[in-house]
């Protein structure tokens, strides 16, 4: 049975991360960034309660109307985060994690407790790689 077919029948397998078109590469990359791993720790740290987008924008410094525009579409797309409209004039957008987002956050912070713990060593080695590239 080849990755689409399983998918197709609901199962979940696991990919060829070598392969430019491994679902599990490609879904990788979108929740990988930066901007997307901000969203989902903001929005994880309102949960259970909604935030507006002009509010997400303030708790996430140096993320452009756009960037976040297109990272909340996508994390929506993907069923991470439900988009709540009201209707007024400008319109008011609401933005919480789904079930499926919390536990997207769950993944995210384990990586940041990582990279808390393992910082200051990423930091030596980088200095040693500096000093080898002048010397």
């Amino acid at each position: 049975m080849t990755t689409r077919e399983a998918q197709a029948a609901g199962r979940g397998v696991r990919g060829d991360l070598f392969d430019p078109d491994c679902p599990t590469r490609k879904l990788l990359d979108r929740i990988g960034t930066k901007w997307t791993s901000m969203a989902v720790k903001t929005l994880a740290d309102a949960a259970p309660d909604e935030v507006r987008f002009a509010e997400l924008r303030r708790r996430m410094p140096g993320v452009s109307q756009k960037m976040l525009s297109v990272t909340l579409r996508n994390l929506t797309r993907d069923g991470l985060v439900r988009r709540r409209v009201e209707p007024a004039v400008p319109p008011r957008v609401y933005y919480r994690l789904t079930g499926l987002g919390l536990s997207l956050e769950a993944a995210l912070a384990g990586l940041r407790t990582w990279a808390e713990e393992h910082m200051a060593e990423i930091d030596r080695a980088n200095e040693t790689a500096d000093q080898e590239d002048e010397g």
